[in-house]
């Protein structure tokens, strides 16, 4: 089977566009990656498209790509909606790698954009629910309780009761933090230090949402959303768009000045439904994407790892393979996961600073990767990258991701 490889990425900056729309950020991502691959649109021969809430506050329920691509002029070619929740960018890439390698196609487009933002702003959190299993609401959020009450663990004396304004998703990544906690003894500092050190990468990224740091004690004493999670600690709402353009070997041949990264591995999974102790999904996963690319934890130079929350970080370190069960937080002490560390972990800031428009985050971590392995990322260039891996996870089923992709990619 031909490889694949990435010629092109583009990315608006993460942000804030009450004004704005999907189709407009889709725009301009499009031009972006076009300009970055050094093509014209008549290249591209499918494209695989990303957006999970247009349909809540707009009613485009259906043929998203279609309608985004509209305008672009991007008529007449195979498009493929992908709603996987917060994965549903990088399932997009997935589906783009698959086709290439099949044979099916020599260019396609993988584009993710989302707004998010809304005047409403209790539509806004509430549009993150309908990322779980809408009919069984009430009887995931009782499990949630049911399994905070069996841990023998209590909230520190002087730790305000949770903030008002929240995702539902910020209990669950709280459960699990409570769970780590209980089980390893991680901290509430711990996680801070994840998070001022995202900080400081997303003050070094010009696209990030968020570019102001944060000391490690600002973090622990800002506004509580639900312990141990602070407001800094957990993924702003926010709008943005992001693409890339892949190809075959075959036709990578014919371009004279391309600036190739190869995929390595492109892996997609579910959950399972398993307890606290059970294999977790990015284990199942990173395992397979180690074995297709031939390489293990030891080979990846860096990572753009899910941190909706900064208890996402630390336990995706671990679920990858990067450090020992149980040391997420002391392996980000460590300095190991900084800038200049032995595997800088969330150079663009992560899902905590440059920001989590649902269906585009999973290509903006690939626009990083793709960024650092060319030499590309400026003030926040890891330096001798050659091989670095993406992370994303979507949704909630039970206890874990309803759905999450792996990526591997090399250096050309």
């Amino acid at each position: 089977m031909d490889s694949a490889y990435i010629i092109g990425v583009g990315m608006i900056r993460f942000g804030k566009y009450l004004n704005g729309s999907v189709r407009g950020m889709a725009r301009e991502a499009f031009e972006l990656v076009l300009k970055d691959a050094g093509l014209t649109k008549d290249a591209i021969e499918a494209a695989y498209i990303s957006n999970t809430f247009w349909g809540m506050f707009s009613n485009q329920h259906s043929i998203k790509g279609e309608v985004m691509l509209w305008d672009i002029g991007m008529n007449g070619i195979p498009i493929v909606n992908c709603e996987n929740a917060c994965a549903g960018a990088s399932t997009a890439l997935h589906l783009g790698y698959t086709a290439i390698r099949a044979g099916m196609y020599d260019v396609v487009l993988a584009l993710g954009s989302e707004k998010i933002t809304h005047e409403n702003k209790a539509l806004s959190l509430s549009a993150y629910a309908t990322c779980m299993d809408v009919e069984n609401f009430d009887k995931q959020l009782k499990m949630f309780e049911d399994m905070t009450r069996k841990l023998d663990f209590k909230i520190p004396e002087g730790e305000t009761p949770p903030g008002v304004g929240r995702s539902v998703f910020m209990d669950a990544y709280a459960m699990g933090a409570r769970w780590h906690m209980n089980k390893y003894g991680s901290t509430k500092r711990q996680l801070a230090v994840i998070c001022s050190k995202n900080h400081f990468h997303g003050s070094l990224n010009p696209k990030a949402q968020f570019q102001e740091p944060m000391t490690v004690d600002e973090v622990m004493n800002a506004k509580p959303v639900t312990y141990p999670l602070t407001v800094p600690m957990c993924a702003p709402v926010g709008d943005g768009a992001a693409a890339a353009i892949l190809c075959s070997e075959r036709y990578l041949r014919k371009l004279k000045n391309a600036r190739p990264v190869r995929i390595l591995a492109s892996v997609l999974g579910t959950g399972t439904n398993r307890d606290m102790e059970g294999v977790d999904i990015g284990e199942r996963l990173s395992r397979k994407a180690y074995e297709t690319a031939g390489l293990g934890p030891g080979d990846i130079d860096l990572a753009e790892l899910h941190d909706a929350t900064a208890y996402g970080e630390l336990h995706q370190c671990e679920a990858m393979g990067f450090c020992p069960p149980g040391e997420g937080g002391i392996f980000a002490e460590s300095g190991a996961t900084t800038l200049g560390g032995s595997l800088p972990v969330n150079t663009s800031g992560g899902l905590e600073c440059r920001g989590h428009p649902i269906g585009a985050s999973g290509l903006a971590q690939i626009h990083e990767i793709v960024e650092q392995l060319r030499g590309e990322a400026g003030k926040r260039q890891v330096e001798g990258a050659r091989i670095g891996l993406t992370e994303n996870g979507g949704g909630n089923l039970g206890v874990e991701e309803a759905s999450m992709t792996i990526h591997i990619l090399e250096r050309v």
